[in-house]
């Protein structure tokens, strides 16, 4: 199976940037064609901010195109986003997704993003 290390969050002030970093391990990590972060603010869905495929394909959510950035290493199995222009309202829990193969995905525990004066 697949584990998910997630990295990076913390506060930061409005206009800042913060990356974050989600690493996989485990005996399928070489099987993952699709990684992304999603979100969910306090009272809020969990949204999808960002995916990348093994080929490097992207694609964001409207709210953070142009600001947020998506890349990967395959050969280290992680996931990056880099996080520019902040603002209060991209404050919420980021959570690494990963999809194995063509059916299995794995959830990361999260990590918390603030955005505050």
């Amino acid at each position: 199976q697949v584990q998910l290390v997630e990295s990076g969050g913390g506060l930061v002030q409005p206009g800042g940037s913060l990356r974050l970093s989600c690493a996989a391990s485990g005996s399928s990590s070489s099987s993952i064609y699709v990684m992304g972060w999603y979100r969910q603010a306090p009272g809020k869905q969990r949204e999808l901010a960002a995916r990348i495929t093994r080929g490097g394909l992207a694609n964001y959510a409207d709210s953070v195109k142009g600001r947020f950035s998506i890349s990967r290493d395959n050969a280290k199995n992680t996931v990056y986003l880099q996080m520019s222009s902040l603002q209060p309202e991209d404050t919420a829990v980021y959570y690494c997704n990963v999809k194995i193969g063509w059916a299995s995905e794995v959830w990361g525990q999260g990590t918390q993003v603030t955005v505050s004066s």
